[in-house]
């Protein structure tokens, strides 16, 4: 029987030169990123980014859903696989950091598919269910504070169209999910929404042993 294998320096070096498809737009935005504070701990990899533009284009999305912006990157990603017409509302508490991926939205001529909206996520979310009403969205990604996930995943699932995708980062959060004494409120709020994504008969579920843990939930 089959077993995780272990990922190790090599292999994932191997990984990557085999299955990454890169351009010089993602990779100077992601090394403008690593160079800001916290940049390189807080953008997702770059594997994850090629995934998300993969799930994008599987649900044949028009209408993608981002909480968290930050420099944009994933943002990005999103948007140029969406169709000329599509759209990606991305969520930010802040433009400080979305201000860094602007120029590379613009460059990669995607912006017009690209709505930013800033202000407190959960305010954000309330008004989009105003405003477009329920199942409005393809796809949602997730990542964000992480207090707030379970917030945000029952937002998010009153937001996505039955058929659509829930994709949640930081799942495993530094592997602080399964080490009891961890105890802080992050943890603790992933380690809910892991708990309440293991029996949700609402969605169909998997947790991906990949970057920091990406649970993909599919919409019944």
């Amino acid at each position: 029987m089959a077993h995780q294998v272990d990922s190790t320096d090599t292999l994932l070096s191997y990984v990557r030169d085999v299955s990454l498809r890169d351009d010089d737009i993602l990779r100077e935005l992601r090394e403008e990123t690593a160079l800001l504070p916290g940049g390189a701990a807080l953008q997702v990899m770059a594997e994850e980014g090629q995934l998300l533009g993969l799930l994008v284009g599987l649900v044949d999305a028009r209408a993608v859903l981002e909480i968290g912006t930050f420099t944009g990157y994933s943002t990005l990603c999103a948007a140029r696989v969406l169709p000329a017409d599509g759209t990606i509302v991305t969520c930010d508490i802040s433009d400080r950091w979305p201000d860094v991926g602007a120029p590379y939205w613009k460059r990669a001529g995607v912006d017009d598919r690209i709505d930013l909206r800033i202000g407190d996520a959960v305010d954000t979310l309330d008004g989009l269910l105003a405003e477009r009403g329920p199942g409005a969205f393809d796809l949602v990604f997730i990542d964000a504070d992480k207090v707030n996930y379970p917030t945000y995943y029952e937002k998010s699932l009153a937001l996505t169209r039955s058929g659509g995708l829930i994709v949640i980062d930081n799942t495993l959060f530094f592997g602080r999910v399964a080490d009891p004494e961890f105890d802080d409120a992050d943890t603790v709020a992933i380690r809910e929404l892991n708990t309440t994504l293991a029996d949700d008969a609402r969605v169909d579920m998997s947790l991906l042993v990949m970057a920091d843990g990406i649970t993909l939930a599919r919409k019944r």
